[in-house]
């Protein structure tokens, strides 16, 4: 699983930074988070596969491998999703992932974002931590009919954006409050939040 992370877990620049933290567990799951820096763009990606087993791992890497493989061809977001979800239908064995991309221009801060049945982001904005409410698609390899939405995200200077997995809203995270963990860390630098 660690295999599938970015080379390094954080990455600053003068417009942004990025962090992730990817807490072991007791046994194989399929969570795992991805981004990628050219000189446009900021792009990331944040997946869950259906499971907790080999399995799961499986459809991570499934899932990983084809948003990178669309990302490197120089697929948009909606082109990056529909390819993900291409790829669960074919090899999933009618198992499914879920997911969030979001791309950030660094020329003028716009954002792109796909939620594929994902837990919604949180957003510290001014010290008020509120949670985004996107529409929401499918999982990746859902067998119905669909298509994923691009939609816009309301991202500021000086926002801190938290993209996360189901894990952090279930078992022993389930007694955590986010939002006043976010406040809490907001000083830290985005790696130690992440991390913390």
């Amino acid at each position: 699983q660690h295999r599938l992370l970015p080379a390094s877990l954080a990455c600053e620049a003068a417009q942004f930074a990025v962090a992730g933290a990817l807490e072991p567990a007791d046994h194989v799951g399929g969570d795992t988070f991805d981004y990628v820096i050219d000189r446009d763009t900021v792009q990331l990606s944040v997946t869950d596969a259906m499971g907790h087993d080999v399995d799961a791992a499986l459809l991570a890497t499934l899932a990983v491998g084809a948003l990178r493989r669309a990302r490197r061809a120089g697929g948009d977001l909606a082109e990056q999703a529909r390819q993900a979800d291409q790829a669960m239908r074919e090899h999933g064995h009618q198992s499914y992932v879920t997911g969030q991309l979001l791309r950030i221009s660094l020329i003028d801060g716009t954002t792109e974002f796909i939620n594929a049945g994902h837990p919604w982001p949180l957003r510290m904005r001014n010290g008020q931590v509120r949670e985004i409410i996107p529409k929401i698609d499918t999982p990746f390899g859902f067998p119905a009919p669909h298509t994923y939405r691009v939609q816009s995200l309301d991202l500021r200077p000086g926002d801190r954006l938290v993209m996360l997995t189901d894990g952090m809203l279930e078992r022993n995270a389930g007694s955590v409050d986010l939002s006043d963990l976010i406040v809490r860390t907001r000083a830290l630098h985005p790696r130690e939040a992440a991390r913390t």
